[in-house]
């Protein structure tokens, strides 16, 4: 039988409807986590140490140990080092290759938060993909070659497809869930089955329904989970028998239950974190964390309309578990923001109109974010003293931000939400790459370090560090795929070599070397870092074949 004509046409413009949100996602996804991609270096320790794992793997074609200058590093398990050779195999080894693991996480991650918001929580479902993409922490993180983005898309999927299959879905949707539980445990490690099992305790235990946690413990979802993630923790022990105590007892146990790797921070650390996480959408998010702890003793006839608690005590959790940790690092809440940012969203679709107080605040971070983004080039290059011409135009941009903000969220109210804080985000963070790149390059990453030493250098030479920072230790050993020697901890090179010296240290560093000799060979003034080629006298040189 035909369909009648208004149902054809109402079918037509749903979906258009639908490709003209899924290229809005796509879009931002593109923007927000591929463009500009290497407009700075490798950042940071972590950064340069696992591209350079990844690569030495790939190297010796061995899917099992990862290894840092031939030797076993056994922190981490290995599913990022997996997606950077993979990366490495299909475009070359870079840095911006080393950091697409992240990105296609974030991205996969965002579909899954759309399709699945489509289907249970229609209305939501585009605000949840952009508020998640958009957030801070999310671009931040996709833009890292690390294990957190991983984590948080494997995590943050499963416990939505756990919720899916407790609102009634089929046990398929249980299955997945333990999918991307394994998933987890192959990205950071025993912290995604934890924190899952811990959730689910407490949202079993506030709903009265403590039969729900006997009924997750499945046993096929159970067998699938030790499939996937079992054999390579195996394979890796085999190999190397260190690694159990090692991998669990270290940097497990010992970095939550001490200060070992000194990370220590307030009880309350996370709590700033997250609003900054979530930035540019704290104010609905706070917003949303109100309504639904106002709302918290009204019970659901249907058990879908338990998502805001659900995701409440995700995050609530998440901040719990890791304030409880002696060692604190921001990565350590990522698995959080999702969770605050498809609250605000579902919040959003039950609202026309915002509160004054919400509007205001939504404003003023909207113009702040974006000032400080436009000042921060100008605070690289000069330090404390930025000039008042770029102070000025900066606030003043920021201002135009927030009246306008405040003013389009006053008279259209929430459906003029995403394009008035996007905008702003799109225009920020264009700034930050295109302009404040070089800036940030120069200022903390090892990579023009690099570059500087390969014009010094007329054929290979080797590079050690003195009292140089793991940050360009670690880079530097990327950026030119050698080891980089550090005196005090390894053996100092017998042959002639290039140190690398922070400004600071150059006189202590020219005595400690002596009998041989050090000559100044140049600078790297942004990070006050100096050149020297040390000699080794031939009675030494003898010594050091």
């Amino acid at each position: 039988m035909a369909w009648p004509a208004a149902a054809v046409t109402l079918h037509n413009m749903s979906r258009r409807a639908t490709l003209i949100e899924l290229l809005t996602v796509a879009g931002f996804c593109a923007f927000l986590f591929y463009f500009g991609l290497s407009a700075f270096g490798l950042v940071g320790a972590d950064e340069p140490r696992y591209a350079q794992i990844a690569h030495e793997m790939l190297v010796r074609h061995d899917w099992v140990t990862p290894t840092l200058y031939g030797k076993p590093w056994l922190e981490k398990p290995p599913l990022y080092y997996w997606r950077a050779m993979e990366e490495y195999w299909l475009f070359g080894v870079s840095d911006w290759a080393a950091r697409l693991p992240s990105a296609i996480a974030a991205t996969f991650m965002v579909a899954v938060i759309y399709f699945l918001l489509r289907r249970f929580r229609p209305g939501s479902q585009l605000n949840g993909a952009l508020m998640t993409a958009a957030s801070a922490g999310v671009i931040g993180f996709s833009r890292g070659a690390g294990t957190d983005m991983l984590l948080t898309s494997a995590f943050a999927v499963g416990m939505l497809l756990w919720f899916v299959w407790y609102a009634g879905g089929r046990r398929l949707w249980l299955l997945l869930f333990y999918l991307f539980m394994a998933a987890g445990t192959l990205a950071k490690g025993p912290v995604a089955p934890v924190l899952a099992a811990l959730i689910i305790v407490v949202f079993a235990l506030v709903e009265r329904d403590t039969r729900l946690i006997v009924r997750t413990l499945w046993l096929p979802g159970i067998l699938l989970f030790f499939a996937v993630a079992l054999p390579w923790y195996i394979a890796v022990e085999l190999r190397n028998p260190q690694f159990l105590r090692e991998f669990f007892l270290q940097h497990n146990l010992g970095r939550f239950a001490t200060n070992r790797y000194h990370h220590r921070q307030p009880l309350w650390y996370f709590v700033p974190v997250l609003l900054l996480g979530v930035m540019p959408w704290a104010a609905v998010v706070i917003a949303a964390w109100g309504a639904t702890i106002k709302q918290w003793r009204e019970e659901s006839a249907q058990r879908e309309g338990n998502l805001p608690r659900f995701l409440v005590i995700w995050t609530a959790v998440v901040v719990v578990f890791f304030s409880i940790s002696a060692s604190k690092l921001p990565g350590y809440i990522l698995p959080a923001v999702p969770a605050c940012t498809i609250l605000a969203a579902n919040w959003i679709a039950e609202q026309e109109r915002l509160a004054w107080a919400v509007i205001i605040a939504q404003g003023a971070f909207s113009g702040a974010l974006l000032a400080l983004a436009l000042l921060y080039p100008s605070l690289q290059v000069y330090r404390h003293h930025v000039p008042g011409e770029a102070r000025w135009l900066a606030l003043g941009i920021g201002a135009l931000v927030f009246v306008a903000t405040v003013g389009t969220l006053a008279r259209r109210g929430t459906a003029a939400l995403r394009v008035v804080v996007l905008a702003p985000v799109i225009v920020g963070l264009a700034f930050l790459l295109r302009i404040g790149g070089p800036a940030i390059d120069n200022a903390f990453s090892a990579r023009p370090v690099a570059r500087q030493i390969a014009q010094m250098e007329g054929k290979p030479v080797i590079v050690a560090v003195y009292k140089a920072s793991r940050e360009i230790e670690y880079g530097l050993a990327f950026y030119r795929n050698q080891p980089v020697p550090r005196y005090g901890r390894d053996e100092i090179p017998g042959q002639d070599h290039l140190v690398v010296v922070p400004e600071a240290d150059v006189e202590e560093f020219v005595e400690a070397v002596r009998p041989r000799r050090a000559s100044r060979l140049g600078e790297f003034a942004p990070q006050r870092l100096e050149f020297y080629w040390v000699s080794t006298p031939p009675a030494m040189a003898m010594e050091h074949p």
